[in-house]
């Protein structure tokens, strides 16, 4: 453990993004999950209204760093491509 006290309040800080960095990431997961496993079933009005909601969490997460910008606009740009798929 650090013993100079800048560093141990450097290990509290990463302790704490690190917990709000894996928090973020697990809703954008979840979301995630809402929109393939409306895909799976094939009702499309569920699938468009859970990608909505899985956009809005990419957005939120690319605002506050805990994902790269490029990286939420992707991940939205191949989800609306699997929708589109549907028919």
């Amino acid at each position: 453990m650090a013993k100079i006290k800048s560093a141990v309040k450097r290990v509290k800080q990463a302790e704490a993004s690190r917990v709000r960095n894996k928090a973020g990431k697990s809703r954008v997961l979840t979301a995630r999950k809402k929109v393939l496993s409306a895909i799976g079933t094939g009702n499309k009005e569920e699938a468009t209204k859970a990608y909505s909601e899985y956009s809005s969490v990419l957005d939120k997460t690319a605002k506050k760093g805990i994902i790269a910008k490029n990286n939420a606009s992707r991940k939205k740009s191949r989800m609306a491509a699997s929708i589109a798929k549907m028919g």
